[in-house]
């Protein structure tokens, strides 16, 4: 059995413009580059997607000339655009658990993020793996791996990739998305401001009155009420950012 040198450089290229594309994605995606996650399992999700997808990447390029040099680099900021995207909606939402923790008084508790490794708030955490868990329950995974799939026949490697437009639109996305933190963060916002305007009430009603004592735990305690009575509407306020982002990485993708 031979094979033909054209047939090996085929699916060799094919091969490593689907490792870019997915590489990139890899990267910056939140749960695929989770560094909770052991390395080995990180790069055999890279490994196992690059053989799936590769198929559908043949294109007749020199790997090692100028041009394939700048396939590559396109394929990886395909890649990694779109995870990007898909990372605006996850800091999205822990933005808007920060801004809940500093309004209830619980700005100064920090935890290191298992996903990066950089001290972050804890509620922001907290909705961060709630996210997490709704983009997994709604198989987000499977239809964003369904969409890298799609990218390749709608943008082959040897197509023009991102223009400025697309970049302008992935700027621009990032303004609206955390906009939407707020949303997010909006109802149990608005309801400790009441309990601060309470507090305020007191404050001048009885000026010898130690507010800073009192006040701090039942902020927190109110601040814990309002986070369970707002958390029935996390999942429609992330359905509607997601919504947003998807469009976004289709658009990306060529969809």
């Amino acid at each position: 059995m031979t094979i033909e040198m054209s047939t090996l450089i085929t699916w060799l290229s094919g091969l490593l413009w689907a490792l870019g594309r997915v590489g990139g994605f890899c990267m910056i995606a939140p749960i695929f580059n989770a560094t909770v996650m052991p390395a080995r399992i990180r790069v055999a999700v890279i490994v196992v997607l690059t053989l799936v997808l590769a198929p559908l990447a043949p294109t007749q390029l020199d790997l090692f000339s100028g041009i394939g040099v700048a396939t590559m680099v396109t394929q990886v900021l395909i890649g990694g655009s779109i995870g990007f995207v898909l990372q605006l909606v996850f800091q999205a939402v822990s933005y808007g658990g920060a801004l809940i923790g500093q309004s209830m008084g619980l700005g100064f508790a920090e935890m290191v993020s298992p996903t990066n490794n950089t001290s972050s708030p804890v509620l922001g955490q907290f909705y961060l793996v709630m996210v997490s868990l709704l983009f997994l329950a709604m198989d987000g995974h499977l239809q964003v791996i369904s969409l890298l799939a799609d990218s390749f026949r709608s943008l082959p490697p040897n197509a023009m990739g991102l223009d400025e437009r697309s970049l302008w639109a992935v700027v621009m996305a990032g303004g609206d998305l955390f906009s939407g933190a707020l949303r997010v963060a909006l109802p149990a916002m608005t309801a400790l401001l009441l309990v601060n305007i309470g507090f305020a009430a007191t404050s001048r009603a009885s000026p010898s009155m130690n507010l800073f004592a009192v006040g701090f735990p039942i902020s927190i305690c109110m601040g814990f009420i309002a986070l369970w009575l707002a958390m029935r509407g996390l999942a429609s306020a992330y359905g509607s950012l997601q919504s947003v982002a998807w469009t976004l990485m289709q658009h990306l993708a060529g969809l």
